[in-house]
């Protein structure tokens, strides 16, 4: 019996990246892409937040540095 030959290394190679692509191509026509304005309120959201954020981290490094502050100066 003779055997079947196999695809080189190549073709296989490339036609898995085609299917890749392919299946890439059909989802991302499924995606529900948001519109300027729900990306902006988003950003706007994102933004509020890491500012909050900072300003929370900023004021627990003054209280401690503070305190940290009145420590040495008692024992010193």
């Amino acid at each position: 019996m003779a055997e079947a030959k196999k695809e080189n290394w190549f073709k296989r190679a490339w036609g898995k990246t085609c299917k890749y692509f392919r299946e890439l191509k059909s989802e991302l026509k499924k995606v529900v892409w948001p519109t300027p304005q729900q990306v902006l309120k988003n950003a706007v959201v994102v933004v509020a937040c890491v500012i909050a954020v900072g300003v929370f981290i900023w004021l627990f490094d003054f209280v401690a540095q503070v305190g940290i502050d009145a420590l040495i100066n008692a024992f010193h």
